[in-house]
């Protein structure tokens, strides 16, 4: 049974940890040693099991996007179907702030990267489906209910912010075909528009070679795919055109 003793009793008792002789201060050490690390086991324990609680609501409101694919799709109306989604997710962010202790973030980090990235890539997919432009990091983290700046404590990463960015070319380019075959021949063009301007963007960038290097040159994919839509379209003369003018063109 791990013993119930806190951090600041077992700082206490190793600042005063000098009496008795040598094999009583071992054993004093050892003990406090083995506490720190039943204390650390059960803080990354309960630090996980808040991070699959949010990433079981981030598979939930996936699931709520995936219709956007097919064209009987209302994508107006998706704000409101993940509001109480996204409520629950600031709930266990916020549950998931107490339990990370003060300048330890980088710590523990590595815990919910990913699926901050994914709710970073969610919230920019509503917001462009629902405005047509790119989100902001501040919007990111006012819908994950977190903060932007490091000093300010708990806060989203710039890199898992443009990480999200990345995985939302790759979910459009998907899109602009879906489009096609439900007939609507304008979306891939605003679509392909759109990734060509954030490809832009992240080129302005002076990116390290690391994950998210590897993860941009894969945008070049997407924006080529979008590209070649776009010229499938046009070279047919569908450029544009609603499903009825293209059934109208294709009649004639």
């Amino acid at each position: 049974m791990v013993p119930s003793v806190t951090t600041a009793n077992l700082s206490h008792i190793w600042t005063n940890i000098t009496g008795g002789n040598y094999m009583e201060r071992c054993t004093r050490k050892h003990w406090i040693i083995f506490c720190f690390t039943c204390l650390n086991g059960i803080r990354h324990k309960e630090i996980r099991s808040t991070v699959r609680d949010i990433e079981q609501t981030s598979r939930e409101i996936q699931i709520c996007l995936q219709p956007i694919h097919q064209n009987s799709c209302k994508t107006d109306t998706l704000r409101e179907t993940t509001k109480s989604l996204f409520s629950k997710v600031k709930e266990l962010y916020a549950d998931l702030a107490q339990k990370i202790p003060d300048n330890q973030f980088y710590r523990f980090s590595d815990h919910w990267r990913f699926v901050t990235q994914k709710l970073a890539f969610q919230v920019g997919l509503i917001v462009y489906l629902t405005e047509e432009r790119l989100v902001s990091r501040e919007e990111v983290a006012d819908s994950l209910g977190v903060k932007v700046r490091r000093e300010e404590g708990f806060h989203m990463d710039l890199d898992d912010y443009l990480m999200g960015m990345l995985s939302l070319t790759n979910e459009l380019s998907r899109l602009a075909m879906n489009a096609v075959t439900a007939g609507d021949y304008s979306r891939p063009i605003r679509i392909s528009n759109f990734v060509s301007e954030l490809d832009s963007g992240f080129r302005l960038l002076n990116l390290k070679n690391d994950a998210l290097r590897k993860r941009f040159d894969g945008l070049k994919y997407d924006v080529k795919k979008c590209e070649e839509i776009v010229y499938d379209l046009t070279i047919r003369g569908l450029a544009g055109k609603t499903e009825a003018e293209g059934e109208l063109g294709g009649k004639e």
